[in-house]
């Protein structure tokens, strides 16, 4: 290893007093612990996000057994790479009776037929297979290579957890600069999670300093930081985990939280039109006619956001935001049009009554279409009580019911008094 080497690989941790973060792991009947302390090897996926120690681990598990390691990754390696591996690792096993690990990073780039061409040489024992996914495996990986392998889950690492890891940088690189608790803790959360960003700014900092002596470490510690963007994926867990989030915290009528959310998809790098296009379904799905007005800024900010884009129209995203978590909620709506959707699917395509039909020719009037039609504004209150709206041969039926909230509580008592006027004319007659 020479200078030049990343900070990350020359520090990478070799024994479990080194790895720092992933506590839920190691406890002393884990069974990932008793791995490490000698247990039989089996293959298994670590899922998580970048730098939380899928490689490390993998590295550990591997020297604790006096075991042959072969990394490779999914990005760029193939079917022939495998093969070749393999009959290396047949060989080691039968001549020198020595396992290997055969370690895959981004796993879940692998199509089914690649995953597949694991499968003969983990049953029989010619591999120790271990995968790292950032992906959630239940939906990247086959059933197949899942039940083959035991799946561990590594989390983000904490601000004290980074803090440590930048801590023992510090101590083994020559003229690092003593920094401060505050200015270790202010990296420590600009490496949002991942201890390879962490190093990557402590190497960052470093070079700096030897390049400025006398500059203020606090200007050099925010150089490095600038251009550091938190964890987003647009097609990952971690996209659709987010939204989620702002979905649900305007639904629970949390305006900060889901202010919080938003940020951090625009932060992340969302493209501001995906999370416009979910405010407008929250409008519907979620408030609907509680407060009819939420769909309107939503459209009203939309079209501010297509005039002015990006930094300047953002600010109508968090007015509509706000606005959404701040109104009255609803899913009448939305239940209203599942039950109607339901029906449709079931029933079939039934015949339009022929009052209700129309008769544009004279055929058509001729064939009784139209025939019988009362025109509500004739009536008072523009209402005919009694009136059958649904095919012939349909019972009539009620889907919408709306909330005691915002505008629904008139609506509901408004519709509560026609439904009672339409009952009572269908009993006299």
């Amino acid at each position: 290893m020479t200078a030049a080497t990343p900070l990350a690989y020359r520090l990478r941790p070799t024994s479990t007093d080194e790895f720092y973060g992933q506590s839920h792991l190691f406890g002393p009947q884990s069974a990932l612990s008793r791995v490490l302390e000698g247990g039989e090897l089996h293959s298994m996926i670590f899922w998580g996000p970048p730098g939380t120690g899928k490689t490390t681990l993998a590295m550990m598990l591997a020297e604790s057994h006096q075991a042959d390691f072969v990394s490779l990754s999914a990005v760029t390696c193939g079917v022939k790479d495998i093969r070749e591996v393999v009959a290396a690792a047949r060989l080691s096993l039968d001549g020198l009776k020595r396992q290997t690990v055969l370690f895959l990073d981004e796993v879940h780039r692998f199509n089914k037929s690649q995953q597949d061409a694991f499968l003969p040489h983990i049953e029989n024992g010619t591999i120790i297979f271990v995968g790292a996914t950032t992906e959630n495996p239940s939906f990247a990986l086959n059933n197949a290579l899942l039940s083959r392998a035991r799946i561990y889950v590594l989390e983000s690492l904490t601000s004290d957890d980074l803090s440590q890891v930048i801590r023992r940088a510090l101590v083994t690189l020559d003229h690092a600069p003593e920094l401060s608790d505050e200015q270790v803790l202010e990296l420590a959360s600009s490496a949002d999670g991942d201890a390879r960003r962490a190093l990557g700014l402590v190497e960052l900092v470093v070079r700096a300093c030897e390049r400025a002596d006398h500059a203020p470490l606090d200007d050099l510690i925010r150089d490095a930081k600038s251009g550091q963007f938190r964890r987003f994926d647009q097609r990952g867990d971690e996209f659709f985990d987010q939204i989620s989030a702002l979905h649900k915290s305007v639904r629970g009528s949390d305006p900060d939280a889901a202010l919080y959310w938003l940020c951090r998809m625009l932060d992340g790098g969302c493209d501001p039109r995906y999370i416009l296009r979910r405010l407008v379904r929250m409008a519907g799905e979620d408030i609907g006619n509680a407060d009819p007005r939420a769909l309107w800024i939503v459209s009203d900010c939309a079209s501010a956001f297509e005039r002015l884009g990006s930094p300047e129209g953002d600010l109508a995203l968090a007015q509509a935001t706000l606005y959404l978590a701040c109104a009255p909620k609803s899913n009448a709506v939305y239940c209203a049009f599942k039950r109607a959707m339901e029906d449709v699917r079931r029933g079939g395509s039934m015949s339009v009554p022929k009052h209700l039909r129309n008769a544009p020719t004279k055929l058509a009037k001729e064939m009784g279409h139209g025939e019988k039609y009362q025109y509500a504004h004739d009536h008072d209150d523009g209402f005919v009580a009694g009136e059958h709206y649904f095919p012939e041969d349909m019972k009539p039926a009620t889907y919408y019911h709306p909330v005691a909230r915002g505008l629904e509580t008139q609506i509901a008592a408004r519709l509560d008094e026609l439904r009672a006027r339409s009952a009572n004319a269908k009993r006299k007659n």
